[in-house]
């Protein structure tokens, strides 16, 4: 996020400044299970999230299920708390998910919010009745997510304008253009009954399993035909328009999870770490009780420790071991990692022990 200001003089030449604002954005997911129970405590009474950090300041939530006081009784209120001595301004936005984890219903500061020390900024969301009528709330759960944009500082560049300013590199424009155009190309990969036209050296440059295939020891003859086995092609066209352009390209709607999943596996393989990242980060912000289950087999096959850890909390969150059964996916979780199974089974024992 950045904001420009800036002066011309008319006499004596032409010069320009900038005031340019350096942010830092994060975001935090907070569920809340057994909604009806929180309703118990009344007018004022709230419940906590856990700490984070944001811009490396510490944050919390506070969710108020029958407001906060009488005039917000009939709404739902949250508060984000700034739990530290030192002073910050943020841009604050506030959302409902929905159950593929796109942000709906949101709210958002109209100007950046001043925290000195431990404050807190809220939010008297929506009203009780029409959330409780919505979509939103299912299984007696819900989830939102509050976005903090930290402003950092201000800084000033002043200089006499010469030139056109330095475009912002377009390398990954002209790599994509040049895969589209066919020109130069050196191998031909096939895809089941697909045929794709791609360069060696640009190839063997993203990834080093293609490195060792086209030019290492383990390379046929010339290498300059390669057959992907255990693919898709609509999966490899996605992997190699980001070798060339380190962009995803976007998908169908409804399509996003799936996509994802066989693009992680894909990068795995082909050890394109950001790639594998990427996906990695959309899976954790679409864990739902269709998807949990096996996006947590998926995460232990490729050693994806942050994807695994957020679908134990989400399983987890669900309160016991019989409703995690019910989610869509246990008997495959069950059947294919029997270790990993056992290792879900052993937390809910902890915490039934930490509750006794």
């Amino acid at each position: 996020m950045a904001s420009t200001a800036s002066s011309r003089a008319v006499a004596g030449g032409c010069s320009t400044s900038a005031i340019t604002t350096a942010t830092v954005s994060g975001s935090h997911v907070l569920t809340i299970n057994g909604y009806s129970e929180s309703r118990a405590y009344g007018v004022g009474s709230s419940i906590a999230s856990s700490k984070f950090l944001v811009a490396g300041h510490s944050w919390f939530l506070r969710c108020y299920p029958v407001g906060w006081n009488e005039e917000t009784s009939d709404r739902i209120c949250f508060f984000l708390v700034h739990d530290g001595r030192s002073s910050v301004r943020a841009q604050l936005k506030f959302s409902l998910l929905d159950l593929e984890g796109n942000q709906v219903h949101s709210a958002k500061s109209f100007c950046p919010v001043a925290f000195h020390g431990y404050r807190c900024f809220w939010f008297c969301f929506i009203k009780r009745e029409d959330f409780e009528n919505s979509n939103y709330l299912r299984d007696n759960s819900f989830r939102v997510v509050y976005d903090i944009t930290v402003i950092k500082g201000f800084y000033k560049e002043g200089t006499m304008m010469f030139v056109d300013t330095v475009p912002p590199s377009d390398l990954h424009k002209d790599l994509g253009r040049l895969l589209a155009s066919g020109k130069g190309v050196d191998v031909k990969l096939k895809v089941r009954d697909k045929l794709f036209l791609a360069h060696k050296n640009v190839l063997a440059a993203r990834s080093s399993v293609f490195m060792a295939e086209l030019f290492g020891p383990l390379k046929e003859g010339e290498a300059d035909s390669v057959e992907i086995h255990g693919m898709e092609p609509v999966v490899f066209k996605a992997m190699l328009d980001f070798i060339y352009t380190d962009n995803v390209p976007e998908v169908r709607t409804g399509e996003e999870i799936a996509m994802a999943q066989h693009l992680l596996v894909a990068a795995d393989r082909y050890d394109l770490k950001r790639l594998k990242m990427i996906c990695e980060h959309n899976l954790c912000s679409r864990i739902t009780k269709k998807t949990a289950a096996t996006t947590l087999v998926l995460a232990e096959q490729h050693g994806c420790n942050g994807l695994k850890k957020a679908c134990f909390a989400f399983l987890s969150s669900l309160g016991s071991l019989k409703a995690v059964m019910d989610t869509q996916g246990y008997d495959h979780l069950r059947s294919s990692c029997p270790s990993l199974h056992d290792e879900l089974v052993a937390k809910f024992d902890v915490s039934k022990r930490n509750k006794i």
